[in-house]
């Protein structure tokens, strides 16, 4: 049995969905996805705008309870409940598109470099991370607000 109409024409990508999906797999990312949610044993489905939705990802690192590696979402819920939540899939899909934008591979230190900044300048690895502000803080689960850094005091100001 086919999908009625209306659903296959939701389903077609768009020029830019299918450069990103093309630019992931010819960068590598994509493949890096699959493998790693081949691995983790996840339960891996065709998601929607070309994406790949990887469940049930039970490996400690990293800490986020969804991720992406190229075009491949992975998450600890099930790929099911990943869909049902529209505002975190728009972020991962987000971060798909900085995948392509960074030609793959560079993209990893270049947000492992933004967290490690955003940390030592909020105490939280995606408030000043601009790869997570690009995508959305709000939908990526990361507070808006930064705390307030300590001034440290010069020996002018020491207390004697």
């Amino acid at each position: 049995m086919t999908a009625p109409r209306s659903q296959r024409a939701q389903e077609r990508l768009t020029a830019a969905q299918r450069l990103r999906q093309a630019a992931n797999l010819a960068n590598g990312s994509t493949v890096l996805g699959l493998a790693v949610a081949l691995a983790a044993r996840t339960d891996i489905r065709s998601g929607p705008r070309g994406l790949v939705l990887a469940g049930g990802y039970g490996w400690r690192l990293p800490f986020a309870g969804a991720f992406t590696l190229g075009n491949v979402v992975l998450c600890r819920c099930p790929a099911d409940n990943l869909q049902l939540q529209p505002a975190l899939l728009g972020h991962e899909e987000r971060h798909c598109s900085q995948y392509a934008w960074c030609l793959g591979f560079p993209f990893l230190p270049l947000y492992l470099l933004s967290a490690g900044w955003s940390l030592l300048r909020t105490g939280n690895p995606g408030t000043a991370n601009i790869f997570e502000r690009d995508a959305g803080l709000a939908a990526g689960g990361y507070p808006e607000h930064v705390r307030p850094r300590r001034r440290r005091r010069g020996p002018a100001e020491a207390e004697a």
